[in-house]
This record gives structure tokens, sequence and C-alpha cells, in this order.
């Protein structure tokens, strides 16, 4: 959901920002109107924040007329520690365990109660996934991983709030969403079958940093009726362990 404010108590950096919230997957080219009308900002005023936007790159002009983010504004994201960083130590080891797994890999981290990826790569005749880069989902069930390792804090936080029901099979029962997190943690893998679609299981690992805390998670996503999850998992715990070392983690033998 975006956030608004009235454009009386909104600082000019406060209301650039909304005319960027504005756009988003389903929408990413966007006319002025438009623009103005998502961000909630009088036309003028959304008119002149396009313009210096798009003077700055953080918009590009369309020759249709529209707007649509500029390379300027991912230039800048790109640099974000926990994406750049990571992402690299991440990238050898996920395509390694894309090309042995022929199968959907992810890389994501946590971002307060939701689950942000910073890497994807999609294997050929892979199950369709709803994720994309920069793409935000759920803790439950998408990051159990990373919910299974948060602070007791954001469990309860997640868990105090209506879960969402994605398909027959998601745990949406408090009860039964810890008793998966205490699974996780006792076995270092979260298995998520048709809890997202009703075609697609994943099979995820934790991914330690200097500090030996958990800093991202890596998943594959396959097919439900064509793979056997448990066999998945050795390889993505593999694929876990290599990262953290990349990222200097100091593991020990009870670390997955």
């Amino acid at each position: 959901m975006q956030r608004k404010a009235s454009t009386g108590s909104c600082s000019v950096t406060a209301r650039a920002l909304q005319v960027l919230e504005a756009f988003a997957p389903d929408r990413p080219v966007l006319r002025l109107a438009e623009i103005s009308r998502h961000a909630g900002l009088p036309l003028t005023t959304a008119h002149r924040l396009v313009k210096e936007l798009a003077d700055w790159g953080a918009l590009e002009r369309e020759p249709g007329g529209g707007y649509r983010i500029g390379l300027r504004l991912w230039e800048i994201a790109s640099l974000a520690p926990r994406g750049l960083g990571l992402r690299e130590a991440a990238m050898p080891h996920l395509s390694d365990l894309g090309h042995i797994t022929r199968e959907n890999v992810q890389l994501a981290v946590r971002e307060e109660l939701s689950v942000v990826y910073v890497e994807r790569l999609a294997g050929r005749d892979a199950v369709r996934v709803l994720t994309r880069v920069g793409g935000r989902f759920d803790l439950a069930p998408t990051g159990l991983v990373l919910l299974a390792h948060a602070g007791q804090d954001v469990q309860e936080q997640v868990l105090s709030r209506p879960l969402v029901r994605h398909t027959e099979k998601t745990l949406c029962a408090p009860a039964e969403v810890r008793r998966a997190l205490a699974e996780v943690r006792r076995t270092g893998v979260a298995v998520s079958d048709r809890q997202v679609t009703m075609d697609a299981v994943s099979v995820a690992a934790a991914v330690y940093g200097p500090e030996n805390t958990v800093v991202a998670a890596v998943s594959v996503v396959a097919h439900a009726d064509a793979v056997n999850p448990h066999a998945l998992a050795p390889l993505v715990q593999v694929a876990a362990r290599g990262i953290s070392r990349a990222l200097g983690a100091r593991l020990r033998s009870s670390v997955a």
C-alpha cells in the first residue's frame, strides 16, 4: 500500500517520493495525470516534480508521452550494500545451483515484515513463479527461513496479523506457522509445499553474514509434482554455506 500525505504537510522530498511510489509492477508507465492521481498530488505539483526528476534521471520520458522509472535511479539503488555485496558474493553459487537443479533459484532478504528478492535466476522449463527482483512478499509463507531466524518481536508482529491464504495448503493458523518455524530451526531448511501456488514447491536455507547472523535466504522453486524437495535440500544448503563463507561467516557444524 502506498503511503500518501497531504501536500500541506509534506516536504519537497516526501512529495518527490510520492511521485516515485506512484509506479508499480502493474503500472510501469504512467502519464502525468495518472502520476498526479496515484501520488495524491495536485497536477501542477506533480508536473514540477516530474520535470525535476526527469532532468535528474530518476524518470524517463516515453515517446508516447508517459514516464517510467529511469536508469539513474536503478544505478543508485544498486549501491545498497545488502543488494550489491550480497549479490556479488552469491552469484557464483546461485549459478551453480541453477545449473545443477535447472530450476528457479532465488536470493532474498528481510526488510521489516517483508521478503525482498535481490536476485532470481530462471530455470529452463521451470515452474512459473510470482517473484521478481525487487519484489516484496509477506514473510509468511514465502520467507519462513528469514522469519524463523528473526527476533521474537518480528515473529509476534507477523503472527498477530491476519495471514494471507494463497492456496488451500497455505499455513494461516499461528500455531501451524510456529511449528513450521521450529522445524526450520531444527533442520536448517524450509520446505514450502504448494503454499503460494498449487504447482510449486520451494526449498530454502539461511545465509549467514560476518557476525554469524542470518542475512539472507537462498531457495529453489520447482514443479511440485516433479521433484522430491528433500532431495533438493542438501543442494540448497551447500549453496547457502558457500555464500555464507564468501560473506565472511565463520560457520560451525551446527550452522546450516
